[in-house]
């Protein structure tokens, strides 16, 4: 177990809550996110993790057929399960806030942990803006990222009623699923009570961010948010030693900062729909969308064409190549240098690499959160009608989303009506 190097300062007490859904998939590959923690914790008192892994993987007395869910605490280098039941629907909202739950419960019994911090470790797959957590036992189902940040608050909530008083404080999220480092994500958790969210921006090499190393990070002083971005740009998986990350990111959910991130978006795509209603030959608009075009969106590797992170920009990159294009008029490129600067504020720590080489493609742009800027009607919300959006949610309603998408012409009724149904 690699750690984070540091002084003889005394570590800060951390319980990590995993909750690793193995039922697709990743569950092989993704075992070591829960199982790493045994050594990790052996070399390492300040940390304690409580586990929820939905698996099939055989471990008597269970066959490679039982899907069930195993609930267990890693604490001084050895894992003890609490329970065993049937697997659980991973993607409802119902069984993450009983895990949230459960996992303050176990700090406020600990005396030695009642003054943690307490991470959450999301394990899956991720679909950006359009959530994650997918169960393939409940239909495929995936959670919204609204449910996923509503079921903290409602585990938190939960946890008051059962303790008033008690200390009911979510320091942070690792979305350890690809894609979810965007500003839809971020404006969610800050409005549920989280504080910080460690998140890729890109599609990630499974088993994704190195769970044990990250939350050995966060128990060491210092800069811990560049040690935890440290931790997994440096990890390396597989024969070929291909790191997991081609990006990743540490934010600060600042409730002011997320409120000027709103504002400043919002008034940006105002000045788009006001450019769009003086332009009446278009001209200037189309310098707009040459503009976002000229970012490239996620997933940015072959075989990908009806993926829907193509339009999942990386928002600083967009802002700051619209604030410098002189065709534009000013109120639009000084809207565009807020919304940049707002965007680049959430950020505490960044690596990215000029070319990753599994994907054979740069990410030297992707730096900070990145944002749904859907170029045409294809791009608007295509997989609504599979219960999967991107575009119905607090976010996107509040910084005027469809009213920017009418005016560059991507706004698409169709997938707008199926995704509100969902």
């Amino acid at each position: 177990m690699e750690t984070i190097a540091t002084t003889s300062a005394p570590l800060h007490p951390v319980v990590f809550g995993v909750y690793r859904d193995g039922d697709n998939n990743l569950d092989a590959v993704q075992e070591r996110n829960v199982t790493d923690f045994i050594q990790a914790t052996g070399a390492n008192a300040a940390l304690k993790v409580v586990a929820e892994d939905t698996t099939s993987l055989a471990r008597k007395p269970f066959t490679s057929s039982d899907l069930r869910t195993e609930s267990s605490i890693i604490q001084g280098g050895a894992q003890h399960v609490v329970k065993v039941e049937p697997a659980l629907d991973m993607s409802s909202r119902a069984t993450l806030a009983a895990f949230v739950s459960r996992t303050l419960e176990e700090r406020a019994a600990d005396p030695k942990f009642r003054n943690a911090d307490v991470w959450l470790d999301l394990v899956d797959h991720g679909a950006g803006d359009g959530g994650g957590l997918q169960a393939d036992s409940a239909g495929g189902n995936c959670m919204t990222m609204e449910d996923i940040a509503g079921a903290i608050a409602d585990g938190r909530a939960r946890f008051q009623k059962a303790h008033p008083g008690g200390n009911a404080t979510i320091t942070g999220v690792l979305a350890n699923q690809c894609l979810m480092a965007t500003l839809g994500f971020a404006d969610a958790l800050s409005r549920n009570g989280v504080r910080f969210l460690a998140a890729s921006p890109e599609t990630m090499l499974a088993p994704g961010a190195p769970s044990a190393k990250i939350a050995d990070a966060l128990t060491h002083g210092g800069d811990w948010a560049a040690n935890v971005v440290q931790s997994t740009m440096q990890a390396r998986y597989g024969a070929d030693g291909y790191h997991p990350a081609a990006a990743f990111d540490v934010f600060d959910l600042d409730p002011a900062k997320m409120r000027a991130v709103r504002s400043s978006v919002r008034g940006f795509n105002d000045s788009v729909v006001r450019l769009r209603q003086s332009d009446a030959a278009g001209d200037l608009v189309h310098d707009v969308r040459s503009d976002i075009r000229g970012v490239p969106g996620m997933a940015r590797f072959d075989h990908t064409a009806d993926m829907i992170y193509h339009s999942d920009r990386p928002a600083e990159a967009v802002y700051d190549r619209i604030a410098a294009d002189d065709r534009l008029p000013a109120y639009v490129r000084n809207s565009a240098a807020s919304a940049s600067q707002a965007a680049r504020a959430l950020v505490l720590a960044h690596e990215e690499y000029g070319m990753f080489l599994p994907f054979h493609a740069s990410y030297a742009d992707a730096a900070g959160p990145t944002e749904h800027l859907p170029l045409n009607r294809t791009q608007y919300d295509p997989w609504a009608g599979n219960g999967i959006t991107e575009t119905h949610n607090g976010f996107f309603d509040a910084v005027h989303g469809p009213e920017f998408a009418r005016a560059i012409g991507a706004y698409n009724a169709r997938d707008d009506a199926a995704g509100a149904v969902m």
